[in-house]
This record gives structure tokens, sequence and C-alpha cells, in this order.
């Protein structure tokens, strides 16, 4: 058994407050709850931001000092995206500081992998930190030096019961814990015992220092929670100079003491802990007094923000790990295609409250929509082709169009040959009522050409429609025929031009809205989150760079993979598609 699981665990990693009935429970917060909007635009005060600003006008603080302790066992979700803006929004908003520390008190979880990455995630969001990286392991000294201090004043002492023991005697909600037996050791007993720890006489499980306050608390984080643990792992940045490792609750307060942090923002789920944070800091007495304050997380209907329900889908293979583009990882959004400003809208929408609730999709995917819209040139792209021959078309020919209709990015060149490829779903032998696109005998036109008519319908020996016969009006480019109307539009792109591509599109990774719902989150997982289709894309497309957003006209937005997109082998992930679900 792991001696980690002595403690209460990380808040985070408690189970969803999902609802089985989300829709009863999505809340969307406006403006009223809103908290600093991007740029020049005026900042509202959430409770937070209250607080902050009484203790700036009071002289409480001369300036704000907030941090973001991330623990690097994982990669940076959606959920921290929330925590982000806000504890380095406040920095910037009151010209204060905000520092990033990596809490990285359990090294059989971490990698340098996931350091490397939540410092990309924060950069790429559009904050800095202050001054270097911090590390609570560079604070090991330190604290090592405050379990001593502890055990002299008679507040820790050293536990020799198994694991199991000390879960047993802890207690419940409804009952009292027991004393450990080791509970009432001398100091100096105490001091000799932690030693060992420290001098790796002791096997991992078989001892850990606790804190000596109330067995009886009705919180039962308060119940002699434990301070230090062995484990015999070597740190990423310590290496193997400690045998013993403090715990996250015991680290966090003093690490946020050191960096003097003036507000400590935590997650609700953190509530109950408070008293152990305040316990720590009034115990070892340090100078710095830092208040902890909590706030709802960002709960979003189809998104699981659990990184070891995340990490199993990476180790099961379910995703193609961290950075896959449907999960709500930092890294997977934005190779996805979302933007950090979308995110950053996004999160000023949802606002900072005390009430949890569960947020709608929707408003995440119309912020990225708003964010893109205006930025992402036009193309056109087949995903499905379908041979159309144009038999009366004079010559190939290059029109010209512009890159987007609202904002000047200039013009792209458009290859018309007589050949070319239009969807699938743009033809219909039989239509259905309302079809407005293609049929025999009809007319529609292509995007930015001619108005063109089906004459004849070509199948293989299996009856599958393989190729259409089609005459162009002659009269009609750039001008709407005379004498009738033509309602459809479909886009195009030229047979011998075009460059095939690969186009990766991605739905929700779960069918439930609430993916917790259930005895396994596995069994809701979308068997159909992903479809790879061999897309022909009009040639200005093939010209992007790794990480360009362009709009697939009627099909919706799109992005150079940043991995796996070249020029010669384009690959494009599709972002979003342009219907928008949320109401607002």
């Amino acid at each position: 058994m792991n001696p980690s699981d002595l403690a209460t665990p990380r808040a985070h990693a408690t189970p969803s407050t999902h609802s089985t009935n989300a829709s009863q429970q999505t809340q969307v917060q406006h403006a009223g709850e809103q908290h600093g909007k991007e740029g020049n635009k005026e900042v509202g005060l959430d409770f937070i931001r209250a607080i902050v600003a009484d203790d700036l006008a009071t002289g409480k603080h001369a300036q704000i000092v907030t941090r973001f302790p991330p623990e690097p066992n994982g990669y940076l979700h959606l959920g921290h995206v929330k925590s982000i803006c806000l504890n380095f929004g406040i920095a910037a908003e009151t010209n204060g500081l905000c520092n990033l520390r990596f809490d990285d008190t359990n090294p059989a979880a971490e990698l340098q992998e996931y350091i490397d990455n939540i410092e990309k995630d924060v950069k790429w969001l559009g904050f800095d930190w202050n001054g270097d990286v911090r590390h609570a392991s560079s604070y090991f000294g330190q604290l090592y030096d405050w379990a001593i201090q502890l055990i002299k004043q008679g507040d820790a002492y050293v536990d020799l019961q198994s694991v199991e023991e000390i879960r047993l005697n802890r207690g419940d909600f409804n009952q009292a814990g027991t004393d450990s037996p080791f509970r009432n050791h001398t100091v100096e007993e105490n001091l000799a015992l932690f030693a060992k720890m420290k001098n790796g006489e002791f096997e991992a499980g078989s001892a850990v220092l606790r804190a000596k306050i109330d067995m009886a608390s009705p919180n039962v984080h308060m119940r002699d929670p434990v301070l230090y643990r062995i484990l015999n792992v070597e740190h990423h940045q310590t290496g193997d100079e400690w045998v013993i490792y403090p715990m996250y609750d015991y680290a966090h307060p003093l690490g946020d003491a050191i960096e003097e942090i003036t507000h400590s923002l935590c997650t609700l789920e953190f509530e109950d802990h408070r008293p152990f944070y305040d316990w720590v800091i009034a115990k070892v007495n340090t100078p710095a007094k830092p208040r902890q304050i909590e706030f709802s997380r960002l709960n979003v209907d189809y998104t699981l923000t659990s990184k070891r329900k995340l990490k199993k889908l990476v180790d099961d293979g379910v995703v193609n790990g961290w950075d896959d583009p449907r999960m709500p990882t930092v890294a997977g959004m934005r190779r996805r295609g979302f933007t950090p400003e979308g995110l950053r809208d996004f999160c000023h929408r949802v606002g900072v409250s005390k009430n949890d609730g569960i947020v709608d999709v929707g408003l995440l995917e119309f912020c990225i929509r708003q964010s893109i819209e205006n930025v992402a040139p036009r193309g056109m792209a087949v995903l499905r082709p379908l041979k159309v021959t144009l038999t009366n078309l004079p010559q190939a020919m290059t029109l010209k169009h512009a890159r987007h209709p609202n904002v000047d990015l200039g013009e792209r060149e458009i290859p018309l040959t007589q050949e070319i490829y239009i969807d699938r779903a743009d033809f219909e032998e039989v239509p259905p009522k309302g079809f407005k696109r293609l049929v025999p005998e009809g007319e529609v036109r292509l995007r930015h050409a001619y108005v063109i008519r089906c004459d004849e319908v070509i199948k293989d020996t299996a009856g599958n429609v393989i190729e259409l016969q089609c005459s162009i009006d002659p009269d009609t480019l750039g001008k709407n025929p005379e004498g009738r109307k033509v309602k459809g539009v479909i886009q195009w792109v030229s047979a011998s031009a075009g460059v095939p591509a690969e186009v990766r599109i991605y739905d929700r990774l779960f069918n439930n809205a609430d993916p917790e719902e259930g005895d396994d989150f596995m069994q809701n997982v979308n068997p159909n989150s992903r479809t790879i289709l061999q897309a022909i894309i009009e040639p200005s497309l093939a010209e992007a760079q790794p990480g360009d957003r362009f709009q697939f006209e009627r099909e919706g937005y799109f992005i150079a993979d940043e991995k796996d997109h070249t020029t010669a082998k384009p690959v494009f992930n599709r972002i979003l598609d342009l219907k928008d679900s949320w109401k607002g």
C-alpha cells in the first residue's frame, strides 16, 4: 500500500460534483458574476477581487502576490485554465505578482515532461510568472527544520502504526478517531525516530510524522494529519538527497508563507483543509500570513477534469497521448485549435463565485468560435469527394477571391478545371424535402464560380454514383442567372490542382453530459469521437504551416495539425463546426 494513502487526497482528486441530471444543474454565470475583462475593458469585482481591493484599500497589503501551484503529475486541463486566469489576472489587475510554483512533493507520480508542458501551457495562455519558476522541493530543507520545530513544541510525533491501522483509527464523519499508541512519546523519542526516518532506517510505510491536533475533531482533516512519509524514490529535482517527503497539505501553506503569498486561491474542495492550512501557519509562526480563499471549481458538461482519469485514458490507449485533440488538457485544446483568447474569454464569462454548478460546453465552443471568426482565412475543402466533369468548360481558369468576407486578409487563387470534386452530401438522386443542392437536371452554384446543371449521373456496376456530368451556364460567373433563381451553393475543388489531405473530424470524447455517470466512466467514452477522412483541399490551404487556422467554407473551423501536418502531406483537425448551439 502506498504511504501517501495515509493522507486525505488532494482535494482536486475527489469525485466530480456532476449530477446525474446535468441539464437541471447547468449553470452559466453572466455579467453580474464575471471577473476581469481583457484589454482596457472595465474589471468587475467578484467576491475574491472585492477582498483583494479591500486589503489594498485598508493597507493590509501594499502589493498582492498570488501563485499558481500545479502538481507536476499530469498535464494541465480546462479546470486549471480558470485558476490560471484568476491568479495571474488578479496580479495583473492590481500591479501585483504571480508565482509559478510546482508543488512537487510526490516524486513517484511526477515527471519532467509534465513540468515542461505546464510551463509551455501557462505561456501559451498569455501569462508569465514572477521571477524564476519555483519548486516546493527547493524548500525541503526549511520544511524539515520546521518539522523539527513542531516536534520540539509537542505539535508533531512519529507514528509507527501501519498504513491500515492509521486509516482505521482515523474514524469517519460519524465516529471520532482513536489516539495512536505512539501519540504521547516524548520529544526526544520523536526526534530520534524522525532522524531515523530521514536517514533511511525505516521501510516505506512503516513510519510517518503526524501533526498532533485532535483525533475527535469533527473535521477529519484535523485528526492528526500526516506531515511526512517515506518514499524511496529519486526526485526529479533533488535526486536521492531525501527519502522522506512532506505531504502536500503541509508543504503548501509553508510554501505560500516562504514566498509571501498574500492570497492563496483554491477551489472549494480545499475549504475543509483551510483549518489545517491556518494551523500550520500559526504553529510554525511564519513571518508572512497568507490567506486561503476558496472558489467554485470549473465543471463543464461532457468534460472530464480529473488528472488521474485523464491519465487512464492515455495509459489505456483510448486517446493518443495527453495532447490528443479530444482531451480537455491545455495541450489537447491547443492541438485541437482552440485559442488562448477564446479560453480566457470563456473563463471571464463563467466568472468566479462560491456556487458549484455545471457550465454548458456550448459556451466554451461559442467563445472559441468568436475568437476565430475574424482571423481565420477561408478556403474550400471537399471532405467526401464525388467527381464532377464540367462538359462545356472551355478551358481551365484561375479565379481570385478574398480570403475573408469581412476582414482584409488578401486574396487567394482558386483553379477551376474541367474535372472537379464536390462533396457526396451535396448530391441526391432522390432528394429529401427541402434539399437545395444538386439533383438530376437541377442547378446549383459552385461557390465563387458558375451555376452548373446536372445532365447525367454515371454509376458503377454496383449502382453507386461515381461521377456527374454537368454543364456550366457561362453567363453566371459573378452574377445571377436571368429568368430563374438558383438557391443552392456548394463548395468544390479542382480534381487536378486540388491537394489530397487527411482531415480529422473530432466529436465529444464522452456520450454523457456527466462523463462520470455510472460505475465506470470508461463506459461513457464515445467510440466515434474521431473520424479520419481523405479529403481534397484547394491549393491555398496546402500552403498552411502547422498551427494555422482556417474556415473550410460550409464545413467548419480547422487547424493544420501542429505535429503531423506538412505542406507535402497536409493534416487538418476540425476545431469546431460552424453551428453555434449556445443561446446565451
